[in-house]
């Protein structure tokens, strides 16, 4: 399969394009990407031959149109006003998407559907993903020029005259973290959590088809030009069996795979069609991959951890990482790193329902799991001593011997987040931080980023702590990170809040006007239907069959301590399912809390849900352990 045709570089030429296609005829068809508030992306199939007569039309965005109430552009594209266009972007690479199951007669080759990145365009206005953040970008940049023109000598940047910065190039990456089982393969949930807390698993060897499918999906990346860094085994996982036949059997491991850092834009199209090419890679080896943020209770969930770069381009036509501090040995940053940073931190909240907006990314968010748990930042001891605290929200990376490593890792994105709306509100918060952060020394901004709660700022607030070199997890009580870090939300609707309850946030990250209130009720009304739905058709049905499987066992040996927790049990059981005349359950008052609109009361309903079900599955196992 060398000849076949992988990529059609960014900003060809239409008349390339059309001579590539022409001499590639397993591509029969393609596909226009856009892409909603949930990050979903459309996947429809146009032959080639349309797109090939009617190519002008594509660009322009006359073409093809779609039904927009049909997909998560609530409030935006509606039943009576649906029809959204949808011109390509030329500006990003495009993929070729290979049907590995179905085979040309006339080529001998798979296949193939042209992927090209769109955008969704409703009464004339750019209302998707993708569009928030190439718009977004552009205010940054054009803000971010300014500012570098009517403050030239930036402290840390010495080297650089603001004045002979001619563009800002921004950069990103995430790592993919993922489940592969065998079909239909039920988790050994405490076995796995004992192997978990051991340390068994991270250096392990993959091993059959789990060896095979990753080998696979390293070196088909690589044909698409990801330049693929690395694949190997996360903290989860089980050793598999093997049958008879010498198959492997109950696979159930945790895997990652990190790529290189591209253009936001194009890193954000590229996380999309990675996440395509696994999931089908292992398919078509009998394997099944999870991207849930939190697929099994009790286990290490699936981050895709983000990270942020920034650069400038001068006159001379040389690139300067903007973060990076000319000594790196005197200072941890540049003034435009610390701003960055600082910007990110004090506007979480306001980013925070775009990263999580799930009830599995929230339920990843848990002390103990290697997930971040509050807004908080290291730095490390000492700036000649780059640090890798794991345990923080955003952690800055560095290598003395390379400058260009210097960049921010964002630690709570998982791999359904809408990764293009997330570094869209990141960067206008980078933003909001570097306008202050560049009239002051780096001194002066370590300190500020170093202050204890309780100590004015002139940019962080008061409040609040937002730098500790400390283990997050161990040396603090979850009180004292609540103090000093700020208490996190505990379902989709108190995230979802923030947007409300941190208007001056809110501002700062809708400040370019492409994220701005549309987008933002668009993803919130989408997030909480959802979080509606998963409650009342999935989570709260498979707590149901907990609590009647939680059955009590007839011994003829039954102590006081078995008849003391079967009483509790049983208790917990009625409160959480079993409805009187007088009296309704807990599932029940939840259902009609979510079914009659109050959020507010269906949240604390669900908090107290999730504390009871883990209180019932922690006495019932005490009680089964306790027979004979």
């Amino acid at each position: 399969m060398e000849d076949l045709l992988y990529v059609i570089p960014a900003n060809s030429r239409k008349e390339d394009i059309a001579a590539q296609l022409k001499a590639h005829p397993e591509i029969k068809f393609v596909s226009l990407v856009g892409v909603d508030m949930a990050g979903n992306d459309t996947d429809e199939k146009i032959p080639v031959r349309i797109f090939l007569k009617d190519m002008d039309d594509f660009y322009a965005g006359t073409a093809v149109q779609t039904d927009g109430s049909s997909v998560v552009l609530t409030g935006i594209a509606t039943l009576n006003n649906a029809k959204v266009d949808m011109p390509i972007d030329p500006t990003v690479n495009w993929f070729v998407d290979y049907n590995m199951e179905f085979y040309d007669e006339e080529t001998g080759k798979p296949v193939g559907t042209l992927r090209i990145p769109s955008f969704l365009v409703h009464d004339g206005k750019r209302v998707d993903s993708r569009a928030v953040l190439a718009d977004t970008l552009d205010y940054v940049k054009k803000e971010l020029l300014a500012a570098f023109k009517k403050y030239p000598k930036i402290s840390g940047l010495e080297s650089i005259d603001g004045n002979d910065v001619v563009d800002i190039q921004f950069t990103s990456a995430t790592e993919l973290e993922f489940w592969v089982k065998t079909p239909l393969e039920e988790a050994a949930i405490e076995e796995m959590s004992a192997s978990q807390v051991m340390q068994e698993q991270y250096w392990e060897r993959t091993h059959g088809a789990v060896r095979t499918a990753m080998e696979n999906c390293l070196l088909e990346l690589d044909k698409y030009g990801f330049k693929v860094e690395m694949g190997h085994k996360e903290v989860g996982g089980l050793k598999a069996q093997i049958d008879g036949s010498g198959n492997m059997t109950h696979v159930c491991e945790q895997l990652e795979i990190d790529w290189r850092f591209a253009d936001a834009l194009q890193a954000a199209d590229n996380e999309i069609f990675v996440r395509t090419i696994v999931k089908e890679t292992f398919r078509s080896i009998g394997l099944e991959v999870s991207f849930k943020a939190k697929p099994m209770i009790g286990l290490a969930g699936n981050g895709e951890h983000t990270h942020i770069g920034m650069a400038a381009v001068t006159k001379d036509g040389k690139l300067h990482n903007l973060f990076t501090a000319d000594d790196q040995r005197k200072d941890f940053m540049s003034a435009v790193g610390y701003g960055s940073l600082m910007g990110l931190l004090k506007n979480y909240e306001a980013i925070n329902p775009l990263v999580s907006a799930t009830n599995d990314s929230l339920n990843r968010l848990k002390p103990g799991f290697e997930a971040p748990v509050c807004i908080v930042t290291s730095l490390g001891h000492r700036p000649d001593q780059p640090s890798r605290n794991r345990t923080i929200l955003t952690g800055l990376i560095r290598d003395l011997g390379n400058p260009f490593a210097t960049r921010f890792e964002l630690r709570a994105c998982n791999p359904y987040t809408n990764t293009y709306l997330v570094l869209a509100a990141i960067y206008s918060a980078c933003l909001d931080g570097i306008k202050t952060a560049i009239q002051h020394t780096t001194a002066e901004l370590l300190t500020e980023l170093s202050k204890e709660a309780g100590e004015e700022g002139f940019y962080l607030e008061k409040d609040r702590a937002y730098r500790s070199e400390n283990d997050v997890f161990e040396d603090y009580s979850a009180e004292e990170r609540d103090r000093l870090f700020g208490a996190p939300p505990a379902t989709v609707w108190e995230n979802m809040q923030n947007l409300d309850n941190y208007p001056e946030k809110k501002a700062v990250i809708t400040a370019g006007g492409a994220l701005d209130d549309t987008i933002l009720n668009a993803f919130r009304a989408g997030a909480l239907l959802r979080w509606k739905t998963e409650l009342i058709s999935r989570i709260i049905p498979e707590n149901r069959d907990i609590v009647r499987a939680a059955k009590e066992i007839k011994s003829d040996f039954v102590t006081d301590m078995d008849s003391y927790n079967w009483n509790k049990i049983n208790g917990i059981r009625a409160y959480l399912a079993k409805d009187s005349i007088d009296e309704k359950s807990l599932f029940t008052l939840l259902i009609n809390a979510l079914n009659e609109g109050d959020y507010a009361a269906a949240s604390g309903l669900q908090v107290e849900m999730y504390d009871k079900i883990e209180e019932l599955k922690a006495l019932y196992d005490s009680y089964v352990k306790n027979m004979i």
